[in-house]
């Protein structure tokens, strides 16, 4: 089965680049997301056995990141059919107002299908040489999907992308170095960089090779998680790329980050060095969040605004990874919470672009009336993101304080309220307006990388929704809001198993 769940995306996408027909492209690229999610959930029900002599196998955190995969490709995937569909019908009207640039279907369909399959790798990938190759891969897969418009300002995000995490993969890959000589200082006999090996071998690597190597896993891999100061990329590549795309990159690439550190925490846990790599998750979780709430102040673009609250929330993870314990399965299911919420956001996002055509938060205003279901989701998230109860976050957070107090981290825990406390108030003061407020007077739209609706004039009520822009985000929303009223036990004994597995609990 694991062969069959990486095999999908990759023939669907060596297709995807060879159909000559958009349409029939589309219906690939949901029906190949369908498949991914069938198989992920039959993986869940029945772990499939390890292959390739266990380079390539499923644990309890892999099965939840590849939950958490699946489940949102395929709803941005439903997404992305109209949305492209929408581009076509933009390029043939002659009286748009704001030039479109044509970019190969193919080209955005297939690297989107292959984004898939290198997270997927990412995911199952019990060697740490293979996860750093899929770690990598996904940076290759997804960088033409942030240069999608063609734009002077995509281009530099689109570089700036593959400049600074292929700084941070580098680094990575020192510390791969350094786990191997961890085990030849102590003259051990060969050992397998594969997940297992290294940790039935833990208590014998050196302590000083291995703390370091700890140290470079977490700024390289910490670089493509967005943890701060490491992600600098992460602001323009969420800005450019087309909403969808943003949605992936937030809600999907940095989990795989974020499980490769996992990774490293729990190898140095099993090695008794589990204090040290704790603090350090600590400290990059706290620079994150106050990072995030300085930069999210008066932010002027939304989508740089939902950027900015992704590198706060990567740092609520690290932090409650790092407390461990209830924590640690409050960051589970934060994961989980975050995605979800991150891709609902960012598919608003894309509807509120598509009508205003400007990132503008000054001049997007009076969703409310132009777009009811969108103004409803982007209230919702609001309140999801921010940590308000009945939505998910404010329970996996809340774990996550608990956590801190039962640990007597006052400290930590007093900076954390107010890191909160302050992208509370920041966003509450850039989304109600653009919600509730009044449209500006101008009906010239501003430069914006993304095409209008056909036939949109910012501040008139607009023609209902198309399906493919409105349900996508509200299943999102919908999703959040069970999460806050009722966990499944299910998916809790689930979520323990993945906090088990990676040592955060």
């Amino acid at each position: 089965m694991l062969w069959i769940l990486l095999a999908v995306p990759v023939v669907s996408a060596m297709l995807a680049f060879a159909l000559p027909w958009n349409w029939p492209r589309r219906g690939l690229l949901v029906a190949s997301s369908g498949a991914h999610l069938g198989l992920a959930a039959a993986a869940i029900g029945r772990t499939p056995a390890p292959v390739l002599d266990g380079w390539i196998a499923l644990d309890g955190t892999s099965l939840l990141f590849l939950a958490i995969t699946s489940v949102v490709f395929f709803v941005v995937s439903i997404y992305a059919v109209g949305y492209l569909a929408h581009q076509v019908r933009v390029a043939e009207d002659p009286g748009r107002e704001v030039p479109f640039v044509d970019y190969p279907e193919a080209v955005f369909t297939g690297c989107l299908l292959l984004f898939l399959a290198a997270m997927t790798l990412v995911i199952v990938s019990h060697h740490w040489g293979l996860m750093w190759v899929a770690v990598e891969a996904t940076t290759l897969a997804s960088a033409p999907l942030i240069y999608f418009h063609r734009h002077p300002r995509s281009l530099v995000a689109t570089w700036k992308y593959l400049v600074i995490c292929s700084v941070g993969i580098a680094l990575a890959l020192l510390g791969y170095f350094f786990l191997a000589v961890s085990a030849e200082v102590r003259e051990l006999s060969p050992i397998h960089l594969t997940i297992a090996d290294l940790e039935n071998h833990a208590r014998q690597l050196d302590p000083a090779w291995l703390k370091a190597a700890f140290l470079l896993l977490l700024v390289g891999y910490g670089t493509k998680m967005g943890l701060a100061p490491l992600h600098t990329w992460l602001p323009d590549a969420h800005s450019e790329a087309p909403s969808m795309v943003s949605a992936l990159l937030s809600g999907v690439l940095l989990n795989c980050a974020f499980l490769a550190i996992l990774r490293g925490h729990s190898l140095l846990a099993k090695a008794g060095l589990g204090d040290f790599s704790r603090e350090l998750l600590v400290l990059f979780g706290l620079v994150s969040m106050v990072f995030a709430a300085v930069f999210v102040i008066r932010q002027a673009d939304y989508k740089r605004l939902l950027a900015y609250s992704s590198v706060e929330h990567m740092g609520i993870l690290s932090l409650g990874a790092g407390i461990g314990g209830i924590a640690g399965f409050g960051s589970m299911l934060h994961a989980v919470n975050h995605s979800l919420t991150k891709a609902m956001l960012f598919l608003a996002a894309g509807n509120t672009l598509h009508y205003f055509h400007t990132k503008s938060t000054l001049e997007a205003r009076g969703l409310a009336r132009a777009l009811p279901v969108t103004a409803l989701v982007w209230i919702a998230g609001l309140l999801a993101i921010t940590g308000f109860p009945p939505f998910g976050p404010f329970v996996s957070e809340l774990m996550i304080l608990k956590g801190m107090i039962d640990g007597s981290r006052i400290l930590v825990a007093i900076v954390y309220l107010v890191a909160l406390a302050a992208i509370l108030v920041a966003m509450a003061a850039i989304v109600i307006p653009m919600v509730y407020g009044k449209p500006p007077r101008s009906e010239s739209p501003a430069e914006a990388s993304e095409p209008p609706a056909a036939g949109a004039r910012p501040g008139a009520r607009s023609p209902a929704e198309p399906l493919w822009s409105a349900v996508p985000p509200l299943l999102l929303a919908a999703a959040v809001l069970v999460l806050g009223v009722y966990v499944p036990q299910p998916l809790s004994d689930f979520l323990h198993r993945a906090a088990i597995a990676v040592g955060a609990e």
